[in-house]
């Protein structure tokens, strides 16, 4: 492996936990540690834990930090409330997708966006450039201040709140914790599906903080068992199923998006939301054996931008693209998987519903 990689503040922790390491992104992360499988099942069933470190993070402050962040931001970024969190997506003026983010206000003037590992350096350039218009905001680079920890499942919190000083913040919100002694900005959103949080600290902090949470029960969990998760629950993935080529509302994300915020991209929103979108993301179900993979056509127009098998529902799963004609619930598929068709049919969004 390329002694170029940059690796977290956690990489001998998973190197003693047997991880499979690979190139993600520019950064050795850990695929698995026992097997995708037991790792995305302990996740569903009692509490799994993520090294996330490789997620970047952009501090913007000042007093025109809020008119930035809603020139670039999707969402309407003056409804976050002290302690609050929001997801948005990052356009062009095309309308095209840079990045899907999640921002925490952590103070009046201060807020935290936490980027996509492949994209961040070109998102910290985004908002550098922009923030030229607005000079009463500060925009700085958080990447080596933070390492990034995801607990997530049924148990997740639970495990979570009892290295606490003080109650976890709910869902969707943000506060600052003592856990096991430390610093941590406790977040309460996730990417599985299952209750959780994510916790920023120190990266001198982290290993003391991965080892108290996985002493309590937590299973460590690789980038396998974090794709097979979010797909199951159509949350997107950047460079899949978000990409500049296709904007917000093809990819069913009209809902984060308020043009009249005026954000960049906002009228191409606007014309693409108006006029309806030539292509949908849906979500589908293999009928039969196989799995479909990124990259695969669909028979009459389409192509497959996430695939994988669900260990939950035991069946071939993915997104895709379709004509908009052809997007509505229980239409049927033919997939080319490498020469061999593969039927499918649509499903409705999240695929995996707890208890089903």
């Amino acid at each position: 492996m390329p002694l170029t990689l940059r690796r977290t503040a956690l990489f001998d922790r998973h190197v003693a936990a047997g991880a499979k390491m690979v190139d993600f992104a520019g950064w050795e992360m850990p695929v698995q540690y026992e097997g995708v499988r037991q790792e995305h099942m302990a996740v569903r069933n009692s509490c799994g834990i993520f090294d996330v470190s490789h997620m970047g993070e952009i501090e913007t402050s000042g007093p025109q930090a809020l008119e930035l962040l809603q020139r670039l931001l999707s969402n309407d970024v003056s409804q976050i409330p002290v302690g609050g969190a929001q997801y948005s997506v990052l356009c062009r003026e095309d309308g095209g997708v840079l990045d899907d983010l999640f921002t925490y206000r952590l103070g009046i003037e201060r807020y935290l966006t936490v980027t996509n590992a492949s994209n961040h350096e070109r998102d910290l350039e985004w908002f550098q450039a922009h923030a030229a218009d607005f000079p009463e905001a500060q925009v700085s680079d958080g990447i080596d201040d933070w390492a990034m920890l995801a607990v997530q499942g049924p148990l997740a919190r639970e495990r979570v709140q009892a290295i606490s000083d003080w109650p976890l913040p709910p869902r969707m919100s943000v506060g600052r914790r003592r856990l096991a002694g430390a610093d941590v900005l406790v977040c309460g959103t996730g990417y599985t599906g299952e209750e959780g949080v994510e916790l920023l600290c120190d990266p001198a902090a982290a290993p003391a903080l991965w080892d108290e949470i996985v002493r309590r029960g937590a299973m460590p969990a690789g980038l396998g068992a974090r794709d097979t998760l979010r797909l199951e629950v159509c949350f997107h993935l950047y460079g899949n199923d978000l990409s500049v080529e296709r904007g917000p509302i093809e990819a069913g994300l009209g809902w984060c998006c308020k043009e009249d915020t005026r954000f960049i991209g906002a009228e191409a929103v606007r014309a693409v939301r108006a006029a309806g979108p030539a292509e949908k993301l849906v979500a589908f179900e293999i009928d039969g054996p196989g799995i479909a993979r990124q990259g695969n056509q669909i028979v009459g127009g389409g192509v497959v931008t996430s695939g994988t098998l669900s260990p939950s529902l035991g069946r071939g799963i993915g997104m895709a693209y379709v004509p908009a004609a052809r997007a509505a619930t229980g239409t049927r598929l033919e997939i080319d998987v490498r020469g061999k068709m593969r039927p499918a049919v649509i499903k409705d969004k999240p695929l995996y519903r707890k208890g089903s």
